[in-house]
């Protein structure tokens, strides 16, 4: 029998957020539908909720980890609002073909598809790779996901709640 679920790591640009291309600043947050009241059953569920996001923006100057850190302190309130919270963002700011030299490095290990951040997050929360899974938009979240050992679901857009529902992830909403 499988370990219960204990945590769900999300991709960030079209799961979390609507993906406008490059959202590095907080004037282009936009959530995706469904996507704070998920987070926040998620916790009340007592999961913990990760972010595991590339954003290749800041290698090709774009804007800075400064603007991305203001963005997710702007997720965050916005979660709080709702009773939700992240416990976990994991940036990759790494990119072969980056403008930014120091940001300039080819596979990193941090860049899906590959899993450091996903094996980042197992290893800080303490979590076998049969509890958790990684919702993405991309093949490459989903790569990230098995790479790592862990359960991935593509997300295809639409309603975030619902979409976590029909997937089993979700407990049953309280109607009272």
């Amino acid at each position: 029998m499988p370990k219960a679920l204990a945590a769900v790591i999300f991709d960030r640009d079209g799961v979390l957020n609507v993906d406008h291309g490059y959202v590095g600043h907080v004037e282009r947050l936009a959530w995706m539908p469904g996507a704070r009241r998920a987070v926040a059953r998620l916790n009340a569920a007592g999961l913990k909720v990760i972010v595991a996001t590339n954003q290749s923006g800041v290698a090709r100057g774009f804007f800075d980890l400064a603007a991305v850190e203001a963005l997710h302190d702007a997720m965050r309130a916005d979660l709080a609002a709702v009773g939700g919270r992240l416990d976990a963002i994991y940036v990759c700011p790494f990119h072969e073909d980056a403008v930014v030299e120091a940001w300039r490095i080819a596979d990193h290990p941090d860049r899906k598809p590959n899993p450091g951040m996903v094996l980042k997050a197992l290893a800080d929360f303490a979590l076998d790779a049969d509890q958790v899974v990684l919702v993405g938009d991309k093949p490459s979240d989903i790569e990230a996901a098995r790479r790592a050992g862990v359960r991935g679901l593509a997300f295809p857009g639409g309603d975030l709640e619902s979409f976590l529902e029909d997937q089993g992830l979700l407990p049953t909403r309280n109607n009272g």
